[in-house]
């Protein structure tokens, strides 16, 4: 019977019945290396609700048939956890890897967590019921995991539904850890004119350009139409009613970037003011808050700090310094870092010689006495006469290379090079310390690996330099 119906019957007998499940991922961001601390995950999946429903309210779309769903109120259930051990016997390094590969973050020294998550994904597929999944072309290669992996576990293959990668801003791939690629749902008018104003959209360019996506990806399907706003004497407003159209005119510089900008700038201001008008309710400005807390009042900030795990593969005097060592440390890197320290009044060569440390790799290169000093060793010390300093320890097991967190913020991702203007580290500094039992701590939260506490043999008390 379903043959006989037009295309029109078709779609509106579809659309009649149609569910639609948003799944909030907890488990996998926290499995997907550096997207967010396991603590915030609850809030954020709350914020992330409303913020949702607030969107699609905005914009005429009825919530009855939505359906919200939290991934670990079923991923960590015994019949989820024994499917993803059977997909894991399974599934090849290689399928895994290749399938994450433009999901999961990619980082020098990958977890097993970021293997898992390709798999995880496609088992929710049967775990949801649903008939379909929708996602970025970027995650095709865990939709063709699914489909070849889950009638392995005697599971239906499902259809998949994929939409284009929208060019950020910045003229990459727009990419939530990278703030000035994308317009979030509740920026300001100041945020949206300031990240516009510095968008990548070159004239006559209609390649990576950010500014034309949201003209063609969410202007045009909202409003059918999108209207250049200009001074008489450029030729005044003009209204396009296909897109292609302002594309052409771009590419042949009929409109000017600043006009397109500021035409952008308009009408995202109309589509979000509604969103923004709903979240000054007390309650969701306080679970906004709460969400996504001011980095610079968190341990958020710890993370910026690219602390790890050392091992010292060889250790000298300076040449042109009695004060100073000349190390070699292994931090997990192809080479190991050179790194000049005034231990020598402190610490014999002896006791320093493969001796697992604790290494700050994000500073400025320095010279020190003509030498560059690529890090810094961190010692606990305690003034006084004499003054006494001890290096820093890390969990028995440590390899070099493995990432020191502060308790809580397992994950994030430390600047690539710390700005010396900022005082960055002088800052976070102040409030580092060693307890009353030796272990290293910041604010009181302890310093870890994912081995344990990092401590110091017995400087109770002291400061951490």
């Amino acid at each position: 019977m379903a043959d006989q119906l037009s295309p029109d019957e078709k779609y509106n007998l579809i659309t009649r019945n149609l569910q639609v499940t948003i799944l909030f991922a907890d488990l996998h961001a926290y499995l997907d290396n550096m997207k967010a601390p396991w603590e915030l995950l609850e809030l954020r999946v709350k914020y992330y609700e409303q913020v949702i429903k607030a969107m699609l309210e905005s914009i005429g779309v009825p919530l009855d048939r939505l359906k919200f769903v939290k991934g670990t109120d079923y991923q960590l259930s015994r019949e989820y956890t024994l499917d993803v051990y059977r997909l894991s016997s399974m599934v090849t390094e290689h399928d895994a890897k290749k399938a994450g590969a433009e999901v999961v973050k990619q980082v020098e020294h990958p977890l097993l967590s970021g293997l898992l998550y390709p798999g995880l994904q496609a088992l929710d597929e049967e775990y949801l019921k649903v008939d379909a999944q929708f996602g970025g072309v970027d995650q095709r290669k865990i939709f063709t995991l699914a489909e070849k992996y889950l009638p392995s576990l005697g599971y239906a293959k499902r259809a998949h539904l994929m939409n284009p990668m929208v060019p950020g801003l910045t003229g990459t791939k727009m990419s939530s850890s990278e703030e000035e690629s994308k317009i979030d749902l509740l920026d300001s008018k100041e945020d949206v004119k300031k990240k516009l104003k510095k968008a990548f959209c070159e004239p006559g360019n209609i390649q990576n350009n950010g500014v034309l996506s949201f003209v063609k990806h969410v202007l045009f399907p909202l409003r059918g139409e999108f209207c250049i706003k200009r001074d008489p004497k450029w030729g005044g407003d003009k209204i396009y009613t296909v897109f292609e159209d302002v594309e052409k005119d771009f590419a042949e510089e009929l409109i000017h970037p600043g006009d397109l900008k500021a035409s952008v700038e308009v009408a995202l201001n109309q589509l979000l003011q509604p969103i923004r008008k709903k979240f000054e309710l007390p309650e969701l400005r306080k679970l906004t808050s709460l969400a996504y807390p001011d980095p610079s009042k968190t341990s958020d900030r710890m993370q910026i700090l690219d602390i790890r795990v050392g091992k010292i593969v060889s250790v000298e005097k300076h040449p042109d310094a009695d004060s100073l060592y000349l190390e070699k440390i292994d931090v997990g890197e192809a080479e190991a870092r050179t790194v000049v320290s005034g231990l020598v009044a402190y610490i014999s060569q002896e006791d320093l010689q493969d001796r697992s440390v604790l290494v700050l790799c994000n500073l400025k290169p320095q010279k020190m006495r003509g030498i560059e000093s690529q890090a810094m060793l961190l010692c606990a010390s305690v003034e006084g006469d004499p003054r006494r300093v001890e290096p820093l320890d890390p969990p028995e097991g440590s390899s070099p290379g493995e990432r020191v967190f502060v308790e809580g913020y397992e994950t994030g991702k430390p600047d690539e090079r710390l700005n010396p203007k900022k005082k960055v580290w002088e800052k976070l500094q102040v409030d580092l310390n060693i307890s009353d039992e030796c272990v290293a701590q910041w604010k009181d939260k302890q310093l870890m690996t994912k081995l344990g506490q990092i401590t110091c043999k017995t400087l109770k008390g002291g400061n951490i330099s």
